[in-house]
């Protein structure tokens, strides 16, 4: 055969191949009235035909056709009536958690001890691992990488996640053991969090201890016809699934398979954005295991009751978060007698699993539905022009870590102080909180106040971090500073 009539033969096998999958992706797409994303086929390439095909067949069509319509079946949106849910509502049981600058420094609520024992107990057998929740972008920083990049350190400009980090190592270091790290990407932080992390050799981590993994993503479909949204001519507009999507990406990843096999009871979980998370507090674990919880979460205390944090409540005996926005104002600014909110217990995403709590309800297809949110998505329209729409125009679908409550035995909530756990970075300068310049002063504040309590002298003014590996927390400053060392200036212990 003459090379030719080989190519003639190849040419239109591959026609033949492309023909194939068309249509069969247009059977499919029909049934559902999603056919007009095949629209820029002919023009796509054979790797930009694949891609697109690929991301058809990973979304369930008809799932997805129950979640627009509000249906009640598996996986679907979340329709619950909040308002009537809250007004129902008590306020959940709690457990008040030590002030870490008034650990060793006087009373402690009662049990405080106790839950200390048992919580380094566990680290101590190895008993405890990390999950770290990092899919977020730092768009709304105005930082053009995975938010865990951003160098939020006051004085370094250490990254968030090697903050993270360095509380492992430290932890690890304590109680002679190693803590794995189960860190969760996005498809859109992936690629650049395990560059980053490779470059910087994982900032000490052992690579045996560390499993990075993806969530998963959904489309976004317009609010108006429920029709798909393309970004590109042959992509979806796909975004991360929530991070409740954490569950199914655990299983999916053998990370679950992986804690187990290495004796891992428990994950401590936290998000990406908060430098402030007292990771693997002993305490805290502590009061989990004494409860034998399967899930346990921290608080802090709403100073307000619009405050956007979600609300933890008790119904009908089950623990719930029930989010600002569709928690009703005359609820939410109910007062005890004493003036004080009713409904205080602001949630933070700081949790406890049982792993074996994980496994369970990684089974179980509905235990996470989607909530639905209006949001404005670019798109392309059928003449291949890139529209930004100026208002809400697209649905989009996430799960929330938050709804495993009540799947999850003697949930308990644990009170700790703001100033102690609470930090996130979420907006540009200029906004009133919540921006690097709040986060790091958050950071000052609570290293000054570790140093005043070994009885250093800080200077007012003076811009101090101190590094994890320097210096845990308290306990950790009062072994390693001298009383009446002087802090002024511009000082990074390390």
């Amino acid at each position: 055969m003459s090379r030719s009539a080989w190519l003639i033969q190849r040419i239109a096998r591959e026609r033949l191949k492309t023909d194939t999958m068309y249509s069969q992706l247009l059977t499919h797409l029909t049934k559902y009235n999603q056919q007009h994303i095949l629209h820029f086929w002919d023009a796509l390439s054979e790797s930009e035909r694949a891609q697109l095909a690929r991301q058809i067949d990973a979304i369930d069509l008809a799932e997805l056709a129950q979640l627009v319509r509000g249906g009640s079946g598996r996986g679907a949106a979340k329709s619950n009536d909040w308002a009537e849910m809250a007004r129902r509502a008590k306020p959940p049981r709690t457990i008040r958690r030590t002030s870490m600058d008034s650990r060793n420094a006087g009373p402690r609520p009662v049990g405080a001890e106790e839950a200390q024992e048992r919580g380094e107990a566990a680290l101590a057998a190895g008993e405890v691992g990390v999950l770290l929740v990092a899919g977020g972008q730092g768009t709304r920083l105005g930082f053009t990488h995975p938010k865990g990049l951003y160098p939020i350190g006051p004085v370094s400009s250490a990254s968030l996640i090697q903050i993270h980090i360095e509380k492992i190592l430290a932890i690890a270091a304590r109680y002679g053991v190693h803590i794995p790290l189960y860190l969760m990407t996005s498809p859109a932080t992936h690629e650049e969090t395990v560059v980053f992390l490779d470059c910087h050799e994982r900032f000490g981590l052992p690579a045996d201890d560390l499993l990075i993994f993806t969530q998963g993503t959904m489309p976004a479909v317009d609010a108006s016809t429920g029709k798909l949204l393309l970004s590109e001519p042959g992509s979806l507009f796909l975004s991360p699934n929530g991070h409740g999507g954490t569950v199914a990406a655990l299983k999916e990843s053998r990370a679950i398979e992986d804690a187990l096999g290495r004796g891992v009871q428990r994950l401590f979980y936290l998000q990406i954005d908060n430098p402030l998370v007292p990771i693997c507090d002993a305490e805290f674990i502590g009061h989990h295991l004494l409860h034998r919880s399967e899930m346990s979460s921290l608080a802090i205390r709403k100073k307000n009751p619009d405050d956007k944090v979600g609300n933890f409540v008790s119904i009908d005996d089950q623990t719930w978060v029930i989010e600002y926005i569709d928690f009703p104002g005359d609820v939410a600014n109910q007062r005890e007698p004493d003036g004080s909110l009713r409904f205080w217990a602001g949630s933070i995403a700081i949790h406890i699993f049982d792993v074996a709590f994980l496994d369970r309800v990684a089974m179980l297809s509905d235990a996470l539905p989607f909530h639905m949110a209006r949001k404005k998505v670019p798109y392309l329209d059928k003449n291949g022009r890139r529209i930004q729409p100026r208002s809400p125009n697209a649905l989009k679908f996430e799960r929330f870590i938050f709804d495993l409550l009540p799947e999850a035995r003697n949930t308990i909530i644990v009170e700790a102080a703001a100033e102690d756990v609470f930090g996130p970075l979420k907006n540009a300068p200029g906004a009133g909180q919540d921006t690097a310049e709040h986060v790091q002063a958050l950071l000052v504040a609570q290293y000054h106040g570790w140093l005043r309590a070994a009885g250093a002298v800080v200077a007012d003014g003076a811009a101090i971090e101190i590094s994890p590996l320097f210096a845990l927390d308290p306990r950790d400053v009062r072994e390693r500073i001298q009383p009446g060392t002087v802090f002024e200036g511009r000082q990074y212990l390390r």
